[in-house]
């Protein structure tokens, strides 16, 4: 007997109510985890480019970025309190049954955490009392832990992906080994997609910023820097991200046929399935969708006539919502191939002529890709999450029978949009503040960075 089958589930309101309060609170928090990953390394490589060059703007920039990056930091401790809460007050059947077996990568995380926020207020306060290298090299600790949080927590996902590292024995959890459950089989894939979608959204996202203000007509060097550095630490990242993508689809191909099955609108196990493009599931057939012949079957399996496992094998009530995950996938492929797009046009302007494409379009691009990428990130994590159900640990348990069976869930949902919604208020309003501000603490070696005046 499964433990899922000793578990009893809530009503189908507060099911739904904890599922959307996940959601949003995942969905926000991801946006501030990306920023928390991406952008100490991109700070720190406009630090070193202005003492490297004596350029007064790189360092006015890693000033500036470097205060956004405490106030990004401090909201994205809250959310990711809420979260840890939640994890616990929502799904005790998955906590409490399982939480010896991911418990490890938690306890890992807090540890980084830890650490980054020691290192973040040395950084942010110790400007003018360290040399440019010693400050420097206080920034590399933040870098390091930042991408190894992202890194153990995303590995507790993977395993509720490919569930590993314990036996059940008479309806309880034995043998666990959380080494095993950590580096579970979907670790690899997940957390590269992960921890590269992470310094996409913070380069494209902070280069949107700098591409809105030259397309208001500041065209100065400082703008200039503000938009070149970020995207391209983004450009750069955006094929290998393609590459992993594929890697990680494969992946789904292999051993999560149901989702893959999902994310391409296949209801009829058959060989030489065609590659859909857009469509609508009605009446277990995908309709409207442009065909591509075999090219599913070729891109899942490098075989155009491998036999790829369609909805009918499983029984209805173990399907994932076909079009949410369905469309989800096609989001987040065209995003990005869009975003590859101009990476690809910034890359053959800078070789022909070392500086940015002269166009409108091209500042109108990336202007727009800072929110294109976090579409990408959300619609990416929607397929992850979605493609999964009904099962919150894959095969295992029913999301269902994890979700705590107390009434009420619906005001707990209420209560923290009403959270959420506030702390989106307030984190813009003092990033636009921040934006408008002199870039203090000044450093005694940094003068002309005090001095720098920035319409």
């Amino acid at each position: 007997m499964m433990i899922a089958e000793m578990l009893v589930g809530a009503g189908d309101a507060d099911l739904g109510a904890a599922r959307m309060q996940m959601a949003l609170s995942l969905g926000w928090h991801i946006v501030l985890a990306c920023l928390g990953v991406g952008m100490p390394a991109i700070t720190l490589l406009a630090e070193w480019r202005g003492h490297r060059g004596g350029d007064v703007h790189y360092r006015l920039l890693a000033r500036r970025w470097a205060r956004a990056m405490g106030v990004l930091f401090a909201v994205g401790a809250v959310s990711g309190t809420i979260l840890s809460f939640e994890m616990g007050l929502l799904w005790p059947g998955l906590m409490g049954v399982y939480g010896q077996v991911i418990g490890l990568p938690f306890a890992l995380e807090g540890i980084a955490f830890f650490i980054e926020a020691i290192f973040l207020g040395i950084y942010l306060y110790a400007w003018d009392r360290l040399s440019p290298v010693a400050h420097m090299l206080t920034g590399i600790p933040i870098v390091l832990a930042g991408v190894a949080s992202a890194f153990f927590v995303v590995t507790a996902n993977a395993w509720m992906q490919q569930p590993t590292g314990f036996q059940v024995s008479g309806g309880r959890v034995v043998a666990v080994d959380p080494w095993a459950a950590m580096f579970n089989p979907a670790t690899p894939p997940q957390t590269v997609h992960m921890i590269l979608a992470a310094f996409m959204v913070a380069g494209f996202g902070i280069a949107s910023v700098y591409a809105v203000a030259m397309l208001r007509g500041r065209r100065d060097r400082y703008h200039r820097l503000g938009l070149l550095l970020p995207l391209t630490v983004a450009a750069v990242i955006t094929p290998v991200q393609i590459g992993v993508g594929d890697w990680a689809a494969h992946f789904v191909a292999d051993n999560q046929p149901v989702k893959l099955a999902a994310m391409e609108g296949v209801f009829h196990t058959q060989r030489g399935v065609p590659l859909h493009l857009g469509g609508i599931a009605v009446d277990g057939e995908m309709r409207y969708a442009l065909e591509i012949p075999y090219g599913l079957s070729l891109l899942a399996h490098w075989n155009p006539h491998a036999e790829v496992m369609g909805l009918d094998r499983v029984p209805f009530a173990d399907q994932p919502p076909v079009n949410v995950v369905h469309w989800a996938f096609q989001i987040m492929v065209g995003l990005g191939f869009a975003l590859l797009a101009l990476s690809a046009w910034l890359a053959v302007a800078w070789i022909r002529r070392r500086d940015l494409p002269r166009s409108p379009w091209f500042l109108r691009g990336a202007a727009a890709s800072g929110v294109a990428a976090v579409l990408a990130l959300e619609a990416g994590w929607t397929v992850t999450e979605v493609g999964r159900q009904p099962w919150i640990v894959y095969g295992v348990l029913r999301t269902s029978a994890a979700v705590n069976p107390a009434p009420g869930l619906v005001w707990g949902f209420v209560l923290v949009t009403l959270v959420y919604a506030v702390l989106t208020v307030a984190t813009v309003y003092v990033l636009r503040r921040l934006a408008r501000d002199r870039p203090v603490p000044v450093a005694p070696q940094d003068p002309d960075v005090d001095d720098e005046r920035v319409v």
